[in-house]
């Protein structure tokens, strides 16, 4: 009897199983750690969307973190189409892992002691913010008593599973009845939120900010997208004031493409409403998940 794999699956040790059986051991410093890097790669309508930027991404975090899973890349290609394959999701949030281990020296303190290992898994597709209510008009939260782990301590361009400082923010903005959080770093400005980066519209300019942010590769496709057209793009510091004279505000995010946002804090954007410039690249995202030089397409059996 083949498995029901519809609600998600997982890829541990060559072997594909749905992944209400995936399971790592519990002194595995991935969990007892956190000490775990991972990407997430879209699937749209039956092809990856942009795969190589993530498979880059994934490794040059392993290689900061000092993470060898002893597979190539070719080899974490395949896992993962055959799990999206086998799992038969048309539209999928697909994760791969990388995880610190136990040590091989039974006690041993030292990481370099560890037994690095690779995993994946898939569920259907994630929307960071549901569309309904990017259609009605989104909320975002500035935390007011969390500032985000500064980058000397963890770095956030190595994508981890430390989300100590995004658990907390997210308490706050659920329980001022906001859809999500962005926290500020120590210097006043703002980073990122769980699972976003954020930009600000101010006439034909977009910015982002520079530091304290994973380098996301959805925040990338609306940079490229932005500058097709014709508006100026700038990564640099936004200190969370610029909030009070933009026009627009948007996230960027593998769990729903761009995402306008229309409420910040008590301060309301374009009548409650989406904006033109975030509502026309939200649609040309989707645009571009079609285009055949970003798709790699997933062979599904017959």
């Amino acid at each position: 009897m083949t498995a029901d794999l519809s609600n998600g699956a997982a890829w541990m040790k060559g072997r594909i199983l749905p992944i209400s059986e995936a399971a790592i051991g519990v002194t595995d410093w991935g969990v007892t750690h956190s000490d775990v890097t991972y990407d997430v790669v879209p699937v749209v309508q039956g092809a990856f969307f942009r795969l190589d930027a993530y498979l880059d991404r994934f490794e040059t975090s392993m290689r900061s973190l000092r993470m060898d899973v002893g597979l190539s890349r070719s080899e974490i290609a395949r896992a993962l189409h055959d799990m999206i394959a086998a799992s038969g999701l048309s539209n999928a949030y697909c994760a791969m892992v990388a995880a610190r281990g136990v040590p091989l020296i039974p006690g041993s303190r030292d990481p370099r002691d560890c037994a690095n290992h690779f995993y994946a898994w898939c569920v259907p597709y994630i929307h960071v913010i549901k569309p309904e209510v990017i259609d009605r008009g989104a909320s975002l939260w500035i935390a007011e008593h969390t500032r985000r782990i500064p980058p000397d301590s963890v770095n956030p361009r190595a994508k981890n599973y430390h989300w100590g400082d995004f658990t907390q923010g997210l308490f706050e903005a659920k329980d001022a009845g906001f859809e999500t959080v962005v926290l500020l770093d120590h210097h006043g400005n703002l980073t990122e939120g769980p699972g976003f980066n954020i930009f600000l519209v101010e006439g034909g300019t977009v910015s982002t900010p520079d530091t304290g942010v994973l380098d996301g590769i959805s925040r990338r496709t609306a940079l490229e997208i932005c500058a097709g057209m014709g508006l100026e793009t700038r990564v640099e510091p936004l200190p969370a004031s610029r909030l009070d004279t933009a026009d627009e505000v948007f996230l960027t995010s593998s769990g729903g493409g761009i995402l306008p946002i229309t409420k910040v804090g008590s301060r309301i954007y374009g009548n409650g409403k989406p904006g033109p410039v975030g509502s026309g690249l939200r649609a040309t995202y989707w645009d571009w998940t079609a285009r055949p030089e970003y798709r790699t397409e997933i062979a599904y059996p017959a």
